[in-house]
């Protein structure tokens, strides 16, 4: 192996856990390089097209998974620099303090954290001011406490979120404005000239055509490569397995394909950030004589635990027209934890972006609505609101990614319904208060998929940390247990996941691993 193939530090993925990760690490001087499967998502109008997006799902991965039955389905990837968060909502929580601890659901037990709040607090203020979070200290009645207020302004209202505001909180609840990562600038509720966003209809699930949306490859990527001749990045270079040595203590090789070649490159410290799913995949089909069974899977750990979001997509149609652009902006987190009919957590309510025509018309539609014979689609659209609902899934070693052969499955049992239940009855019996109709239309397909299984925007816990080898992969600073310089600082590492978004979390995460490997670098 050729000594310019060799690094201090191989970071495989470009998500928000790998672009983080290399944002805080450059400056040291260390030779960097990112390994990114796919290229830089290409920019044009059709990046604000309904139909393009979520329809026809041109920039999703074109993987064929399969379900436990072995029914097939396409994952909600999208393998480009940034990830995932290229296409995200960017809307950046923290975990709240309890979700650190033991919670009970009716369905079981969410665990605690080996490291409390108090450990990533620190870490999730950087993360808040990297990522421009536009928020506002004390609106959210469940919020964790916080040493800093955020570094910037909350994102304003337009007039009808405002109503619904002032609807929510005569109806005895405290909606907030919701924390987003956004490059935006206002004035009297207006982008400035300068300001890079310019609040259109097509923030949340598309990729931003003018990069005025706070991802991976905008915040961290790209900077880091304009200032760092130290960082190199390598796309279109798909990692196919880690190499160790005999002792299976160390990854001495990462196998990659680029352009119908096969290529090896080698550094002190490999850095898998592939997305929880992803980075399982990638230890299982690595395992060798001293890991049989996946690399550093000793523990039969890896892939186990999977979790993602109990997630509804609900429409509300409005007895006024809608003529909201910018719709993203407001949650309400009083039933996080429960409430006096329901004494477990339940979940999140958010506002998620504006229908579109061509969204709905791709929709199996519910039966209630199937008397109309045409479905005026536009015209729904514009009387629409729309809700994201989301509540705590549970870590359960049979929910889990692996491979059968080639074949890669994704196993998953439902579980925890009852709190997302409780959340939309909750959501529903706020509709005549605001204006709208008593029923809430089920949202089939966003950001080109079903949400049920490959609703894979949210994963987490596939190669879970601790202090104890045989129930965990990695140790508390995310190295694995059984391989000395491989860590993995996407939402892998998750005991648990809470109900909020979990992208701020990695974020936090991937800075407090930097640190930590700052002085391991150092010494």
């Amino acid at each position: 192996m050729a000594s310019e193939d060799h690094y201090d530090i191989i970071i495989v993925g470009s998500g928000p856990g790998g672009g983080s990760l290399a944002h805080s690490l450059a400056p040291t001087g260390k030779r960097i390089l990112m390994i990114e499967r796919g290229d830089y998502l290409p920019r044009s109008r059709a990046n604000w097209d309904a139909k393009t997006v979520f329809v026809d799902g041109t920039y999703q991965a074109p993987d064929t998974w399969y379900g436990k039955g072995g029914e097939t389905f396409h994952p909600g990837l999208h393998y480009y620099v940034g990830g995932n968060s290229k296409v995200y909502g960017s809307a950046l929580f923290r975990l709240r303090e309890r979700d650190f601890g033991e919670l009970r659901h009716k369905d079981g037990i969410s665990p605690a954290w080996p490291l409390g709040y108090d450990v990533f607090e620190p870490y999730y203020c950087q993360a808040e001011e990297l990522f421009h979070v536009h928020g506002q200290r004390g609106e959210d009645p469940n919020e964790p406490w916080s040493s800093k207020p955020y570094a910037y302004p909350p994102v304003s209202h337009e007039p009808r979120i405002q109503e619904l505001s002032d609807s929510l909180k005569g109806e005895g609840l405290s909606p907030f404005h919701l924390p987003l990562g956004i490059l935006l600038d206002e004035k009297d509720g207006k982008p400035t000239p300068t300001s890079p966003c310019i609040r259109c209809d097509t923030f949340d699930g598309f990729p931003c055509a003018i990069n005025a949306k706070a991802d991976s490859q905008v915040i961290c990527v790209d900077p880091t490569l304009a200032a760092h001749a130290n960082f190199t990045l390598l796309t279109n270079a798909y990692v196919e397995r880690l190499e160790t040595d005999a002792s299976g203590r160390a990854v001495t090789g990462v196998h990659v394909q680029r352009g119908g070649q096969r290529e090896v490159y080698s550094a002190d410290i490999v850095v898998v950030a592939c997305g929880a799913l992803s980075s399982a995949l990638l230890l299982l089909r690595s395992g060798n004589d001293a890991h049989p069974t996946g690399l550093a899977n000793g523990s039969n750990q890896v892939g186990r635990n999977y979790m993602r979001h109990n997630m509804s997509v609900l429409m509300a149609l409005l007895k006024e027209p809608n003529h909201t652009v910018f719709q993203k902006t407001l949650a309400v987190s009083d039933f996080y934890f429960g409430s006096s009919d329901f004494a477990y957590p339940m979940g999140l309510i958010q506002m998620c972006a504006t229908s579109h025509g061509e969204q709905i018309r791709g929709e199996s539609l519910p039966g209630f609505l199937s008397f109309l014979p045409e479905m005026p689609f536009d015209k729904m659209a514009q009387y629409s609101m729309d809700f994201w609902l989301q509540s705590e899934d549970l870590p359960r070693p049979d929910n889990r990614i692996f491979y059968d052969g080639d074949k890669v499955v994704l196993s998953i049992t439902e579980g925890n319904e009852d709190a997302a239940h409780h959340l939309k009855h909750k959501l529903e019996s706020l509709m005549e208060p605001i204006g709208a109709r008593p029923k809430l239309m089920e949202r089939s397909l966003y950001l080109g998929k079903n949400i049920p299984i490959n609703g894979t925007a949210h994963q987490a816990g596939t190669c879970r940390f601790g202090t104890d080898p045989h129930s965990s992969v990695l140790n508390l600073d995310c190295r694995a247990h059984e391989v000395d310089n491989l860590y993995i600082t996407d939402a892998s590492f998750f005991p648990s996941i809470g109900a909020v978004n979990p992208t701020l979390t990695i974020i936090a995460n991937a800075l407090r691993v930097a640190d930590h490997l700052k002085s391991r670098l150092a010494a």
